[in-house]
Formats: C-alpha cells, sequence, structure tokens
C-alpha cells in the first residue's frame, strides 16, 4: 500500500466526525444507530472516535440509515480510501510509542504548531547527533534498545524533512527555555552545531524561535506542550511524558493552552533578540 504526503490519521477523525454528524443529524443515539444496524453500541462509538476503520459495508450500512447518497456517499468513501493509506510513520511503528504515531499522524496535516519546551531543544529543530544524545539519555529508563535509538533518530530526521521542507509547510512557533540552550548533551561539539542548526533553521521563512531567558518573568508554570491547528478540523494540544502522552481535545482547555503559550511568548525574546543569544550560546559551547 503506498506511503502518501497527507495524514490518513486525519482522515479516520474526518471520517468518524461526519459519521458522527450524519447520525445526529437524524436524530439518532449511538445506541439507536446500532440496534437498527445489529452492531453494537459499541462498534458505532469506536468508528465515530476513529478507533476502528469501517469497512466498505459499514459505509454502505451507515450511509443506507442516515439516507446518504450521491456527492455526500461519495465523500464519505473517498474518506475511507485515503484513511486506508499507509502514512510515513508506520515505518516506524515498532519503535515510537503508539500515541506518539496518533500526533504524527496529525501534525502532518497541521496548517500551524505553536511548540512550547522548557527543558530541550525541540525534535523539529535537533541535529541528529543531538536527538541522539537525547534519545539516549532515557535509554536506560525507558529501555530502548541499540535498534530502537536508531528507528528514533531516523523518524526524528523524518519527521523534521516532511514538516519542516514539504511544499506547503506548517507555521511553526517556538518558544523555548534559556535552560535547553544551557543543558548538555553529549560532547560540546555537539550542542555548537544544535546552536548552529537553531540559527540556520530559524532563517526558514515559516519559522519563528523565540527564547524565554532565566531572567524572564515566567507567566504559565507548565511543561512542554504542542498545539496543532487545521484548516478543517479543531484544534488538539499533545502533551508528552516520560512513559505516556495524551491529547486535550476539549475546546476550552485547548483554549486555555493557546493563551498560556501566548503569555509565554509575550516575556520571550524577539526573534532577532533570540538569534543573538544563541549565537552566544554557541561562541560558549566553542570553549
Amino acid at each position: 500500500m503506498p506511503t502518501q504526503q497527507g495524514s490518513p490519521t486525519v482522515r479516520r477523525l474526518r471520517l468518524g466526525q461526519e459519521l458522527r454528524f450524519l447520525r445526529e443529524r437524524r436524530k439518532l443515539t449511538g445506541a439507536k444507530a446500532a440496534t437498527a444496524l445489529g452492531w453494537s453500541p459499541s462498534k458505532v462509538s469506536r468508528i465515530e472516535a476513529a478507533k476502528t476503520m469501517p469497512s466498505t459495508d459499514d459505509i454502505k450500512a451507515l450511509a443506507k440509515l442516515y439516507r446518504v447518497d450521491g456527492e455526500k456517499l461519495d465523500e464519505l468513501f473517498g474518506f475511507l480510501r485515503d484513511a486506508a493509506q499507509r502514512g510515513w510513520w508506520e515505518d516506524y511503528e515498532d519503535s515510537l510509542p503508539e500515541e506518539y504515531t496518533r500526533f504524527l499522524g496529525l501534525e502532518a496535516e497541521a496548517t500551524f504548531q505553536r511548540n512550547w519546551e522548557p527543558q530541550v531543544v525541540p525534535g523539529l529543530l535537533q541535529t541528529e547527533d543531538y536527538a541522539r544524545e537525547v534519545i539516549l539519555a532515557t535509554r536506560g529508563i525507558a529501555r530502548i534498545t541499540h535498534s530502537g535509538v536508531r528507528s528514533r533518530v531516523e523518524a526524528r530526521l523524518d519527521r523534521q524533512e516532511r514538516v519542516l521542507h514539504r511544499a506547503e509547510p506548517c507555521a511553526l512557533t517556538v518558544v523555548l527555555d534559556e535552560s535547553a540552550l544551557m543543558r548538555r548533551f553529549g560532547e560540546p561539539s555537539v550542542m555548537r552545531e544544535q546552536m548552529e542548526h537553531l540559527l540556520e533553521i530559524s532563517d526558514l521563512p515559516h519559522v519563528s524561535v523565540r527564547v524565554l531567558t532565566l531572567e524572564s518573568l515566567h507567566p504559565v508554570n507548565t511543561g512542554a506542550f504542542i498545539h496543532l491547528k487545521f484548516s478543517a478540523f479543531d484544534d488538539v494540544v499533545y502533551l508528552e511524558q516520560l512513559y505516556t502522552a495524551h491529547f486535550v481535545e476539549d475546546l476550552e482547555r485547548v483554549a486555555g493552552y493557546e493563551t498560556a503559550f501566548d503569555h509565554i511568548r509575550s516575556e520571550a525574546l524577539d526573534e532577532d533578540e533570540s538569534r543573538v543569544l544563541i549565537q552566544r550560546k554557541a561562541m560558549l559551547w566553542r570553549r
């Protein structure tokens, strides 16, 4: 099955979202729809939540129940066809956590991404050597094999290419804490190269990098998070921890993270000042 540039993850979510809308338009609960089809209620809910891929026959049965035909039925089959494609990240599924692969699927079609990172340089901006050292730092805790480290590094570099350098890249705004520029991973040469790479990436027209200095007020006490925006789908916030990760999809809470990011960015240096600071850190790592 071919790998596509778009995101089957988003197509699955769009398909589930559309089926839920069609059901609600007919004033049917999930339980009533399931009874009419001879299904279990959990099958309807799992399809709508994109946790189960429906078959062609499932779509036909749902469309008949919801009285859907013509262009709308063609659209549903289009979503189903696209949802069945392979995403590039599926080549690395054996070495990546399940929730992270879901995040990669969402990120593939995000139009805007905002990333607050208080501890390390964000993955999209990492060099190969820095990425390897970051992954190795947690290897003993997370029990990652040598091949797993190699696969994760490859996945990170592949992600960078597909997100930052695709034909129509998303707008990326990153705020990182100054401590992330000072916390050493690997030899000083690794850090120096990483600082120089940050400067290079920050020159891309769709990338904004700002630094929250140690002297700045920290208006929000929160860990790292990534806020994704889409053209035809609700915003999502991704939170990653040592052993788990989860998504914030409640619109009110997502709005709270958006406000939090705005507060953090307002206290950070502007882009030019941030570049000067990163240049100074690069010089320090030359010693």
